[in-house]
């Protein structure tokens, strides 16, 4: 396992986000056996970061990784986990002294290694730098305590946003976690957002590295254009390849569901082989092409499923749309709703906005499931 610093601590560069584990159906019925045998294997590997948050797994991510490391001593890993804001008009940012308990109780822990505010983005930055809320002022009582070693934050917000929470606050925050792949390099302005990042001298966490698995499941005409280039290597090692070029880079966040993810980004990790010029010329010119096809840049996270009122599932609707995009055509023939039951399908959708007031993507929901509904035939 190739490990990087963090002041002095060493981290293993590949961390396990815990968002996207085994499930029996629904998101919040985490296969306990299954994730179990994952984090073992990801600790005999070496890896020692894992990353989990309030929401994650409808709320059951924490509680999960409470009993799975508790079997581990506890300097034997580090833990992090982030602290919820949102202001929307039915979502209020929560009470970090009601919260930050409950998180310390959920994962069986007496302190967090590290510990975020979650993605600060358009939506909730003013909350977030209230005074009247407190977040800030309680969290750095946490950390003088020695309840929080190392505070940051996580962002899917624009480069104004950043900028504006890193003036306000940077003095405090000692790292920033970001989604950064080689799609949103570009896409997502993640190359300026690394620059900005460098300017406040800021350690860099990567989180959705493959984009929830779209970067690792491309097209056979992406797949095999990678594949000239290097014909032994896998799309998510491309992935990773690219993010082990980064020096300001200290662990990379994959959210595994199974357990040949797992092992082959262990096996990745065991060297470190950043791609060449030429290999990132093929991989950016990749990136051109798929960005020109203007597919939504959904990664599953699954945010928006708690804020339907009529229970959409919204990223499988946007992985039909997006099969679409790439399909072509000016009709969605209704086979590919499959068994979504009728009322669970596009035109349900009331425009409420709720979902994207949360959508880390910034993507207009409402809009798309407008237009899905009027092509479905």
């Amino acid at each position: 396992m190739i490990f990087r610093k963090f002041k002095d601590l060493d981290i293993s560069a590949l961390g396990m986000g815990c968002m996207r584990f085994p499930t029996h159906g629904e998101d919040n019925q985490v296969d306990m056996e299954k994730t179990a045998e994952m984090v073992d294997l990801a600790m005999k590997s070496g890896v020692n970061y894992y990353d989990t948050a309030w929401g994650y797994h409808g709320g059951e991510s924490e509680k999960v990784m409470g009993e799975l490391l508790s079997k581990y001593p506890r300097d034997s890993f580090y833990l992090a986990t982030k602290f919820p804001g949102y202001t929307t008009d039915n979502i209020k940012p929560g009470k970090p002294e009601e919260i930050f308990p409950r998180q310390l109780e959920k994962c069986k822990t007496d302190y967090f290694d590290f510990y975020l505010f979650h993605n600060v983005s358009e939506y909730n930055i003013d909350a977030y730098m209230d005074p009247a809320n407190g977040i800030l002022e309680y969290l750095l009582e946490r950390k003088a305590e020695g309840k929080i070693r190392h505070l940051g934050f996580s962002t899917h917000g624009n480069l104004d946003t950043m900028r504006r929470f890193l003036s306000g606050y940077g003095e405090y925050m000692e790292f920033c976690q970001i989604q950064l792949n080689w799609l949103d390099y570009s896409l997502q302005n993640a190359k300026e957002k690394l620059e900005l990042l460098r300017e406040f001298d800021m350690p860099v966490i990567v989180m959705e590295p493959v984009r929830g698995g779209r970067l690792a499941n491309l097209t056979d005409e992406y797949a095999n254009k990678l594949r000239s280039a290097a014909p032994d290597r896998t799309a998510a090692e491309w992935a990773f390849r690219f993010l082990q070029g980064f020096d300001n880079v200290f662990v990379t966040l994959s959210g595994m569901s199974n357990m040949d993810q797992l092992r082959e980004n262990i096996a990745t990790y065991e060297k470190e082989a950043p791609l060449t010029d030429s290999e990132l010329k093929v991989l950016f010119g990749v990136a051109e092409d798929m960005m020109a096809k203007k597919t939504l840049s959904c990664t599953g996270c699954k945010y928006c499923l708690d804020y339907c009122p009529n229970g959409l599932n919204i990223p499988e609707l946007i992985k039909i749309y997006n099969k679409h995009l790439f399909r072509g055509g000016s009709t969605i023939p209704s086979d590919m709703l499959g068994d979504i039951d009728t009322d669970k399908r596009p035109d349900a959708c009331i425009a409420c906005g709720s979902c994207e007031s949360v959508c880390p993507q910034g993507i207009k929901i409402s809009e798309i499931m407008g237009e899905f509904s009027e092509k479905i035939r």
